[in-house]
């Protein structure tokens, strides 16, 4: 006699395998407290981390210290980046600040709306600054999203890039902060050095010599300059030459806004047409075959004198 799928006794396989998913993770020895104990619970936990913390974190290990789901954690995240965007008070809205349950399907529709969701922010600012004559209220200073909530912009924002989360000042305050942090003085990166990172960005793996190459000029200062601020590093051994292959670093990607390389913008919008390039290496043969003329020329000159 067969037993009907499902109605065998003792565990059930899936039922187990769910569990296992869904269980939370085991509490570290350190850790004794739970982060409901504390005023704000899992959201204020984080932000009490993140403000102390001086190097972008992942999810995965904010988890583990606060020994809560790694989902949920990415949640009050996501919450927490709504909020400080002026996007309103997610966790009123399902999104979990506490951490109760999590509803990994609101959580999904949440991280996939988070493009359209800025781009609404965007708008609901500007339309508000175009009401700026009109209205001297604080009303000025909030923002609306696509759903018609309404909260403050802060002048910082909670950024993920693909080092982890991180507190960083708002990109529409750099005037404020500069002029703060700097008081006058400026440590811009030189031309010399714009176009060596360019190069490196571009063509990476990429070695000194290469650089130099391109550039037509020797390299090596820019490029410890780049190396010391921490925006290129060494990736290998180039098999030919042995010489170190240099690559941008993950803080390359962090001051550029970006999550990958990818995400690097196109160059061919900035290259000059087909025509004009081949008309430009014509020119330059044709020089280049002239000073070659005149050398010889010059040259035969002056035996002629000797003799």
């Amino acid at each position: 006699m067969q037993t009907p799928q499902g109605l065998w006794p003792g565990p059930n396989p899936s039922a187990a395998a769910s569990q296992e998913r869904t269980a939370p993770p085991a509490r570290p020895e350190y850790v004794d407290f739970d982060v409901e104990d504390f005023p704000g619970g899992l959201r204020g936990c984080l932000e009490a981390i993140l403000m102390v913390a001086d190097q972008p974190q992942q999810s995965a290990d904010l988890a583990r210290v606060l020994a809560v789901d790694e989902a949920q954690v990415d949640v009050a995240l996501a919450a927490l980046q709504a909020d400080y965007d002026g996007r309103g008070n997610m966790a009123g809205q399902g999104i979990a600040g506490r951490g109760e349950a999590v509803d990994e399907a609101a959580f999904a529709s949440h991280v996939e709306s988070q493009d359209s969701a800025k781009s609404a922010s965007s708008v609901g600012r500007v339309n508000l600054a175009d009401r700026a004559d009109t209205s001297k209220s604080d009303d000025s200073c909030s923002s609306i999203d696509g759903n018609g909530s309404t909260g403050v912009l802060r002048g910082f924002e909670l950024r993920h890039t693909v080092r982890g989360w991180q507190f960083a000042n708002r990109a529409d305050y750099e005037p404020v902060v500069a002029a703060f942090v700097t008081d006058g003085q400026t440590a811009r990166l030189s031309q010399a050095a714009l176009e060596a990172l360019a190069i490196i960005a571009y063509r990476q793996p990429v070695t000194r010599a290469q650089v130099a190459a391109i550039r037509g000029v020797n390299s090596d200062g820019v490029i410890r300059s780049l190396v010391v601020r921490g925006l290129i590093r060494e990736e290998g051994i180039d098999p030919e030459s042995r010489a170190a292959l240099l690559a941008t670093s993950g803080l390359f990607l962090e001051h550029m806004g970006l999550d990958s390389l990818d995400q690097l913008p196109s160059l061919a919008p900035f290259m000059p047409p087909i025509d004009e390039m081949e008309k430009t290496e014509v020119e330059k043969r044709e020089m280049e075959e002239s000073a070659t003329v005149r050398d010889e020329a010059e040259e035969h000159e002056g035996s002629m004198r000797i003799e």
